[in-house]
């Protein structure tokens, strides 16, 4: 798995704000959408293009364009909608599948519990939409899921990482013969004995949309 922690300042400025404890939910997800917007200009380097020429006032011009199948993006429920905008921003032609994964508290495996995505996804490239790649567990399950069902590519956009979670998912994944990639805008020290990267920046789904009473 091939890991870009994207260096760059306005990727930290925005980061840093998300961390911080007093930025309200509204700003919250305004940073989150801008932050994933500058993660995907890199994430999506690798884009499938193809050739194609256009008439330009002056004159032909040739230049490239996506090809099909239309690349999918997977946000995970919940807290992966609040990147959805961000993304959608960048690749609005993309197609969008849903994938709702819950984590058990106690042993840190993830379940599906929901999924709205095309049942064959041959010849696709997948965006995967999470917000913390904590203990990997999630987006482990997320991609081998996406992959049973034929897709051939996959980038992953995390805004937050912790080593223990990368090591995890690239362990769990090892068998697999399809390229996938993480985006990430930091990658943290550690996980507490809860499971929550530190010094990270909190539940974000809590974070994006408050807590449900």
């Amino acid at each position: 798995m091939q890991i870009l922690v994207v260096d760059h300042p306005l990727v930290a400025h925005k980061l840093t704000a998300l961390r911080d404890e007093h930025t309200d939910s509204p700003t919250f997800r305004r940073l989150t959408e801008e932050l994933v917007t500058l993660l995907a200009y890199e994430a999506t380097r690798d884009v499938r293009t193809g050739p194609v020429t256009v008439q330009t006032p002056v004159a032909e011009a040739e230049g490239v364009k996506l090809t099909a199948p239309k690349p999918l993006v997977v946000p995970i429920l919940r807290a992966g909608l609040g990147m959805l905008e961000g993304m959608s921003r960048l690749l609005p032609t993309a197609e969008v599948g849903f994938l709702g994964m819950i984590r058990n508290e106690e042993t840190l495996t993830a379940s599906t519990y929901a999924e709205r995505l095309p049942e064959d996804l041959s010849g696709r490239q997948c965006y995967v939409l999470d917000p913390m790649l904590a203990t990997g567990g999630t987006l482990a399950a997320a991609i081998q899921f996406l992959v049973d069902r034929g897709a051939d590519h996959i980038t992953a956009i995390c805004l937050l990482a912790a080593p223990e979670g990368v090591e995890r998912v690239e362990r769990e994944l090892t068998h697999l013969d399809v390229p996938c990639n993480l985006v990430i805008a930091g990658m943290d020290s550690h996980l507490n004995d809860k499971g929550y990267i530190v010094p990270g920046l909190g539940d974000a789904g809590d974070r994006l949309y408050g807590v449900a009473q």
